[in-house]
C-alpha cells in the first residue's frame, strides 16, 4: 500500500467505537456528524470491508472493526498525547532551545550568561553552536541566533539589542615604538592585525565629523577569522587592530590597550537576536530571548542610547 494511512479517519473510528454513536463522537471531537460519517465511509471503502453493523436502533462493530479497534485506539491516544505534550511545552518553560552564536562573543559573553538562566529554568535545555560563519537558522533548525553585524535584508525576524562600537586599539608598548596615528593615512606605516570577516575588506574605513570618509588599505601581519585570536598579538605590542568594544573594553580599562584616532569613527555594528520567520515562539524560547536582552542591556560595552527593535 503506497498511500499514507488515513490516521485522522482511524482516530475518528476509535472515538465512534468508544461512544457507540456518530453523533456523540462528532460532539466530543468538535466535528460535524457528516465529517465523522465520511471518515468511516473512507475507511470502509479503502479497506473494502464494513467496520460497523448499522441498524435503525443500534450500531456495533463487525469482526473487521473489532480487529482494528485496539490499534486505532492507540492512534487516537498517541495523537492526543503528543498534542497535549507539545501544548504544555509551548506554554511552559520546559524543553530544548537551539542557539547559534558567533565564536568570540559566544564564549566571552553568552557562555557566562547561561548559568543564571539555567538555574532559573532548570527544565529548559540549551543546545549552542559557536561559529563565526553565517549559519542558516531555518535549514539547521535553530530557534534563534545571535548576530553582531549590520544586517542584510532577509526573511528572518530580528530584534536589535544594542549598538557596539569598533575601536582602533593597540598596546602602550606598540605606541612607544611606532607612534600614535592621528589620521587614517598614517596607518600606511603601521602593522595591522586584521579580522578576516571585516565588512570593509582589505581596507579600514573611517568617518570624521568634519572631514568625511577615508579608507586606508592595510597589509596585515596577522589575519584571523576570529577577532579574539588577535588579542595576544595586540597585547604583545605587535600591531594595531579594529576590535569590537565587547572584546577590548576590559583591556582598555586595565590599561593593557589604548584607543587611538578617537575622532575618526568606524561604523558601529549591532547585536541582534534573529529568529526564523512565521513561527509562534514557544514560551521557553521567548523567555531566553527576554533574558538575554535584559542581560546585555547592562553591559559596559553596550550602547544603551541606541537600543531599539526591528521586527
Amino acid at each position: 500500500m503506497n498511500k499514507l494511512p488515513d490516521l485522522e479517519a482511524w482516530a475518528i473510528f476509535a472515538k465512534v467505537a468508544d461512544t457507540g454513536s456518530f453523533a456523540r463522537a462528532a460532539a466530543e471531537l468538535a466535528l460535524s456528524q457528516a465529517t465523522v460519517s465520511k471518515a468511516i465511509t473512507r475507511l470502509e471503502t479503502r479497506m473494502k470491508t464494513m467496520l460497523f453493523h448499522r441498524t435503525s436502533r443500534r450500531m456495533s462493530l463487525t469482526e473487521s472493526g473489532l480487529a482494528a479497534l485496539e490499534r486505532a485506539t492507540r492512534i487516537l491516544e498517541e495523537g492526543e498525547a503528543v498534542e497535549a505534550e507539545l501544548a504544555e511545552q509551548s506554554a511552559s518553560l520546559r524543553g530544548p532551545v537551539r542557539i547559534a552564536a558567533p565564536m568570540s562573543f559566544g564564549l566571552s559573553h553568552l557562555a557566562p550568561a547561561l548559568p543564571p538562566f539555567m538555574e532559573a529554568c532548570p527544565e529548559v535545555s540549551l543546545d549552542i553552536e559557536f561559529s563565526d560563519e553565517l549559519v542558516d537558522l531555518v535549514a539547521h533548525r535553530f530557534d534563534l541566533g545571535l548576530r553582531i553585524s549590520t544586517l542584510a535584508d532577509s526573511s528572518l525576524q530580528a530584534r536589535r539589542l544594542c549598538s557596539v562600537r569598533i575601536l582602533l586599539v593597540g598596546a602602550p608598548a606598540y605606541f612607544e615604538r611606532h607612534g600614535r596615528p592621528r589620521h587614517p593615512r598614517d596607518l600606511a606605516g603601521h602593522r595591522a592585525l586584521q579580522y578576516a570577516y571585516s565588512r570593509s575588506g582589505p581596507g579600514w574605513r573611517f568617518r570624521h565629523e568634519r572631514h568625511g570618509e577615508f579608507t586606508q588599505s592595510v597589509e596585515p601581519s596577522l589575519r584571523a577569522n576570529n577577532a579574539e585570536a588577535l588579542t595576544h598579538a595586540l597585547l604583545a605590542g605587535l600591531g594595531l587592530a579594529l576590535q569590537p568594544e565587547f572584546l577590548a573594553w576590559q583591556d582598555i580599562q586595565a590599561g593593557r590597550l589604548e584607543t587611538v584616532m578617537d575622532d575618526w569613527q568606524v561604523e558601529p555594528i549591532a547585536l541582534h537576536i534573529l529568529t526564523p520567520p512565521g513561527r509562534r515562539r514557544p514560551a521557553r524560547v521567548q523567555a531566553f530571548i527576554d533574558y538575554l536582552a535584559e542581560r546585555f542591556a547592562s553591559q559596559p560595552w553596550a550602547r544603551g542610547e541606541e537600543w531599539g527593535r526591528e521586527d
